[in-house]
């Protein structure tokens, strides 16, 4: 298997990467660009199909090109994706019919709010996602409603409905395979976990025709091949997996009570939970299929704060404190704590355990000697608290205690971030040599899929730790500044909604 080169493509929710690996999960390649992100209204965020898929292109072609490699040298191709964003498109012309709802989105808000009486609890118990503006469902009815033109294509049946993953697929392929995966399937609040199919009932009171909905298949397996035309030769697609799925895998995540922390544009805390699914409708937390191999399903609990990474891009792009984000961690090392500034980084709302779309980003604390070294400081020790919220609530609904924590993501490089996130979970955090594990998995999956490697636990086997971070606080000055994270959150909460009532 020494010639085995596996392209991965990293689909994310500012960007494209693309990836090459060999039989030792070493890179070969690696090739990155942002693509536009579209902000039409306070409350959207959107993204153009055919830009993502241009940008995938042209990095696919660059990775080649830097590893020297034709396209016919590719073994298989590994895809992993941003979540729930929902892309439609005409199946006569292959083209999108208006640009994607991205998972941040919050303008289904209201709508989740008056279907929550009827609907919150019920939905909830059977996708394993709390009704909220994330569901790819609400996000259809919207575009069937609001849109020109969408109900009538509907209705005809020329609209199908897919996410990154599905979408990339339909592009590779020509239009030949419309399909989504197993893990990218539970996270559109439109699966059905307890009967493991579509939950048509929800989606027809919503008035969204099922035919719009992909062919579910397994995260690691054929799912088509690629055209000469799209890629440059026939090559099989063998991996499609949501990308918090892909980096608990290449974790090594795969015993029950196993736990991985992804430090994105959002924060998320994984854990698996084995091949029943839990759902605890009390906790605010997730349950999803982690994965399908083989046709056997592995299920995790999760928890997720929508915007931490994007606090710190907040601070380079819209604040201008920082020319890179990298730099969060030296300007936060120039204070020696947060001087009593909290930063809630509710820029889209609050995820778990809150679940108010209503909520945005505040900063409290502010005084005379507050520096840009303690808003940094304030911004990474925001993104930990976001996580502690539902830390112990995972514990408790799983039963299995947190005292170790896989880190990756591109906030995993700030040792400043580990070393803090370790003091307040009061856990072990280790840090893998590649941070980049969300393409890891997919590129494990793929392999596993063409017989690289035989076995998940092989396939897992090659992932090799950087560093560790051990707890160092006392448990007086944990609470403590937890304690004025909880004041700050409460303050955060509702915002939008009583600016709208007061008017």
């Amino acid at each position: 298997m020494s010639s085995t080169r596996i392209l991965v493509i990293d689909a994310g929710t500012t960007g494209i990467r693309a990836l090459i690996y060999d039989n030792t999960a070493q890179v070969l390649a690696t090739a990155y660009t942002e693509f536009p992100q579209y902000h039409p209204g306070a409350d959207r965020v959107e993204h153009d199909g055919n830009e993502i898929w241009d940008a995938t292109q042209r990095m696919m072609t660059q990775a080649l090109a830097d590893a020297a490699l034709a396209p016919g040298d590719i073994t298989a191709i590994g895809i992993t994706n941003q979540r729930a964003t929902t892309v439609l498109w005409d199946r006569e012309t292959g083209e999108p019919v208006t640009r994607a709802i991205v998972w941040q989105d919050t303008r289904t808000a209201d709508r989740a709010a008056e279907l929550a009486p009827e609907w919150g609890e019920k939905v909830y118990s059977r996708t394993g996602w709390s009704l909220a503006p994330v569901y790819s469902s609400l996000s259809i009815e919207w575009m069937l409603n609001n849109v020109a033109g969408l109900r009538e294509l509907a209705d005809a049946g020329r609209l199908a409905f897919g996410t990154i993953d599905s979408w990339l697929i339909h592009k590779l392929t020509g239009g030949a395979s419309h399909v989504i995966s197993a893990s990218n399937a539970s996270v559109t609040g439109s699966y059905d976990l307890t009967t493991d199919q579509w939950y048509t009932e929800w989606l027809e009171a919503l008035g969204i025709p099922v035919a719009m909905y992909p062919a579910v298949v397994d995260d690691s397996g054929t799912m088509g091949t690629t055209t000469v035309e799209a890629f440059g030769a026939e090559v099989v697609i063998a991996s499609a997996i949501a990308d918090q799925h892909s980096a608990l895998f290449a974790q090594g995540c795969i015993e029950p009570g196993m736990v991985k922390c992804t430090h994105g544009t959002g924060t998320f805390l994984d854990m698996t939970i084995g091949t029943t699914p839990v759902i605890d409708t009390a906790s605010g937390l997730t349950s999803q299929i982690a994965w399908r191999i083989n046709g056997e399903t592995v299920y995790a609990l999760e928890g997720y704060a929508g915007s931490t990474g994007a606090a710190v891009q907040w601070l380079r792009d819209g604040l201008e404190i920082l020319s890179q984000s990298a730099e969060s961690e030296s300007l936060a090392t120039t204070v020696d704590d947060n001087g009593g500034v909290y930063f809630v980084p509710a820029l889209t709302g609050l995820s778990a355990p809150c679940w108010d779309a209503y909520a945005r980003g505040t900063i409290f604390g502010i005084s005379p000697g507050t520096t840009r070294g303690h808003l940094a400081r304030a911004t990474l020790e925001g993104i930990v608290f976001s996580v502690r919220d539902f830390v112990d609530v995972m514990s408790s609904v799983s039963g299995h205690a947190i005292t170790r924590i896989a880190v990756d993501g591109g906030g995993a490089r700030n040792n400043l971030l580990l070393q803090f996130q370790a003091d307040q979970l009061d856990a072990e955090v280790t840090r893998p040599k590649n941070t980049e594990a969300t393409s890891l998995g997919a590129a494990l999956l793929a392999g596993l899929a063409t017989g690289v490697w035989e076995t998940p636990e092989q396939a897992v086997a090659m992932v090799e730790i950087d560093r560790s971070f051990l707890p160092a606080a006392d448990d007086a000055d944990r609470s403590a500044a937890y304690a004025g994270w909880q004041r700050a959150v409460e303050r955060s909460r509702g915002w939008l909604k009583r600016d709208t009532e007061a008017e």
